[in-house]
């Protein structure tokens, strides 16, 4: 049986909702550890989704002979470079 892949938008809430529970302070050690298991996998799960994406934006890209991909830094500019 195939595992259904969620949403980005459904595992970046199920990562939040996490946050706030381990955040909150009340749960027992081993409730903890349980929501630290889940939200680990609700992180990777949206990294594949976004590596994904991103694959899927360089391949159209690269068939539009007009553009070129280049990295982006942490504020969205490429290269660094203000606009």
């Amino acid at each position: 049986m195939t595992k259904k892949r969620l949403s980005f938008e459904k595992s970046l809430d199920t990562l939040e909702k996490i946050v706030e529970e381990l955040e909150g302070g009340s749960l027992t050690l081993d409730e903890a550890l349980e929501r630290y298991e889940r939200g680990m996998a609700a992180h990777k799960e949206c990294a594949q989704i976004l590596a994904a994406a991103e694959k899927r934006i360089e391949v159209l890209l690269k068939q539009d002979s007009g553009f070129e991909t280049a990295p982006l830094d942490a504020d969205g500019t490429e290269g660094g470079s203000a606009p």
